[in-house]
């Protein structure tokens, strides 16, 4: 009985690859962990000045107090969500803070569709104080439907701020934490949960499964060669 040099060859190939894509996940699994504990971390610290927050090594999840000119009553354009279970729409508007020269996107909260009441747009330039938490916002996959009739269904961050007539917005959208606009009680200021999906376990374990079984397979080739032939 000749040795099955291409057969190991072949398996020996695989084997490599399937462990390297399970160790691969295993390390994918402890970046995203690090993910979690630093947004959950961020989320904790008390609010600060948005100036100061933006100086920090990653501002993203925390919170930051802000003063936007006109807001409760500025234009705004619907972004298609669900919040809850619940469909409907989330505000967004623009907001240059006082003391800076950035634009930013406010996202001011969320309306489920049986809610019609809506914040009036009226020019005014009253400040409002409010706490914030920022967020990046990656840009929509190329299935996405246009805008219609003002309506967004991605956070085109672009798109919408030229819709509002605003220059390019900053990489980070401010999700409102307390309401703008007290007097809508529906309208829900609050910022999604961070969308971690960590799946890397299941899939370590599925390419390291498979090279498991691959091994069998090898070993139950060269016991059925071996053994005598009736």
């Amino acid at each position: 009985m000749r040795f099955p040099l291409l057969l190991t060859l072949f398996v020996a190939a695989c084997l490599v690859v399937l462990c390297g894509l399970g160790t691969w996940q295993v390390q994918r699994m402890g970046w995203k962990e690090g993910l979690i504990a630093q947004a959950e971390a961020a989320a904790r610290l008390p609010p600060a000045p948005l100036s100061d927050v933006l100086t920090a090594a990653n501002p993203e999840f925390r919170k930051a107090l802000v003063v936007c000119r006109g807001l409760p009553t500025a234009p705004y354009v619907e972004l298609q969500s669900i919040h809850d279970g619940q469909p409907g729409s989330r505000l967004i508007s623009t907001c240059v803070p006082e003391g800076m020269n950035e634009t930013f996107l406010v996202d001011r909260g969320f309306l489920a569709d049986s809610i019609l009441a809506r914040p009036r747009v009226l020019p005014s330039t009253l400040p409002l104080a409010m706490v914030v938490e920022l967020r990046r916002s990656p840009p929509p996959g190329g299935m996405t439907p246009a805008p219609e009739n003002g309506r967004f269904y991605g956070r085109d961050n672009a798109a919408i701020a030229a819709q509002l007539g605003a220059r390019s917005p900053s990489e980070f959208t401010l999700f409102a934490v307390t309401s703008p606009n007290p007097e809508l009680g529906a309208l829900v200021a609050s910022a999604p949960p961070a969308a971690f999906s960590n799946n890397h376990f299941g899939y370590a374990l599925t390419w390291y499964g498979l090279a498991l079984a691959l091994v069998g397979f090898y070993v139950a080739v060269l016991f059925r060669r071996r053994k005598p032939i009736p």
